[in-house]
């Protein structure tokens, strides 16, 4: 058991302090709807659209929504890993190869994974290929820059001790240089997981049609009186961005507990 660091939230502390910025947020918009300050059509008492997130619970179409962002939220992130990290080992072990692409990952870099919506849209339709081509390009970035800084940030110490012992370029990267730089990639991932979600509700949200919690947002927007179910789902997408980012920091806690004791 850790001693707790001075002026240092424990983890209890901080779920407090998160679940009193919930308590207020939710107060506020429960007095706002119930005082008439904003009209109900644009922002209904929270107690209103939290019942109805509770109901969606059980309403199977909306069931069926959620497992399709889900489904393409876990097969785009499977695919950015499996593609970033190999990448951001090799940019991060030759330098050759890391100065020669170097233009071309700073240029494709900046662009934002929202504005390629429309011209993904156009080439590959409004289906999974496309929410998961869009996913796999915004989510790649966090965790190829974070393996990369990851395997310069390995301690030449170490390494120079495993060549002095006669060992070869691939046998200290998997010696040191990969498991110095987990934690920096499990980083990574749990960045672009956040990023993942974010981008297959909002290209579901830009589509209109199919299957998804965004495309569930988009349609109860231009519903009669769909504002509840509009907030509804939108409280689910927090919830559920506020649970696998919960689920990803108790595995890297779990997985690197011995590699910080030592640090």
């Amino acid at each position: 058991m850790t001693a707790a660091v001075p002026g240092r939230l424990t983890p209890a502390g901080r779920f407090a302090r998160g679940a009193a910025g919930v308590a207020i947020l939710v107060a506020a918009s429960e007095a706002l709807g119930r005082a008439g300050i904003v009209h109900r059509d644009y922002l209904p008492p929270a107690s209103v659209f939290l019942r109805r997130a509770a109901e969606l619970a059980a309403d199977t179409a909306f069931l069926g929504h959620l497992r399709a962002t889900l489904t393409a939220w876990a097969l785009g992130l499977l695919i950015a890993v499996a593609f970033a990290v190999p990448l951001g080992v090799v940019l991060g072990s030759v330098p050759v190869i890391n100065t020669g692409t170097r233009a071309v990952v700073e240029f494709l870099r900046p662009i934002p994974s929202v504005a390629l919506i429309p011209l993904a849209g156009l080439i590959l339709g409004a289906g999974l290929q496309m929410k998961l081509t869009l996913i796999v390009y915004a989510a790649t970035w966090p965790i190829l820059f974070n393996t990369m800084y990851g395997l310069n940030d390995v301690d030449p110490l170490a390494k120079d001790t495993l060549r002095s012992f006669g060992f070869g370029p691939l046998p200290v990267l998997y010696r040191v240089s990969l498991p110095y730089a987990a934690p920096f990639i499990a980083t990574g991932i749990r960045l672009a997981a956040a990023v993942a979600l974010i981008l297959a509700v909002s290209t579901e949200i830009l589509a209109g049609w199919g299957e998804g919690v965004g495309v569930f947002i988009a349609q109860a927007q231009t519903a009669p009186g769909g504002i509840d179910d509009m907030l509804a789902a939108t409280v689910w997408t927090g919830t559920l961005g506020l649970v696998i980012n919960a689920v990803l920091i108790a595995a890297e806690r779990r997985l690197f507990r011995r590699q910080r004791r030592i640090s």
